[in-house]
């Protein structure tokens, strides 16, 4: 399928509006969102957690019909920065809107000023690794370490 042209693509900040639009494309970008065994990757609720902290750093790319063709979601703890969640529609791939929300992300971070951005990618993806050491991201000597943290109940005070 070839990317159709695209007159022109507007970055801005998600609302709630857009939500069934970023859920249609999350689900066809992110096949492990259609997996119920995978309750952490349940794009709902990030969509609403991410409404809850900071959602100036949600970003939607929408095309002149007001189409929501990508989305960025970044995050900043005051150390680092994190990207999360990029995602373009299949026929509005190869357009440069990928590269243009992740500057737009980067250039929010380092207004905010953040000095360094992580991001994590599925081993098993190497197009999106080719795709983010092309904008200049390199593997960190890094491991990355995980928790699924479930509903505890409180702890008694003794």
């Amino acid at each position: 399928m070839s990317a159709t042209p695209m007159t022109s693509m507007t970055i801005r900040a998600f609302d709630p509006a857009d939500t069934d639009a970023v859920l249609a494309l999350w689900l066809l970008a992110f096949p492990e969102y259609n997996d119920a065994s995978r309750p952490h990757r349940n794009p709902r609720l990030s969509i609403a957690n991410k409404l809850g902290t900071q959602p100036e750093l949600f970003f939607v790319a929408v095309d002149d019909n007001d189409a929501v063709v990508g989305t960025a979601m970044a995050g900043y703890d005051g150390h680092r920065g994190w990207l999360y969640s990029l995602a373009v529609a299949p026929q509005a791939r190869r357009l440069g809107i990928g590269t243009r929300l992740v500057r737009h992300a980067e250039n929010a971070l380092a207004a905010m000023g953040c000095l360094k951005l992580n991001l994590q990618v599925l081993s098993d993806k190497p197009e999106v690794i080719a795709f983010y050491d092309a904008l200049g991201y390199r593997a960190d000597a890094v491991v990355s370490l995980g928790k699924r943290l479930g509903v505890q109940e409180p702890e008694a005070i003794a």
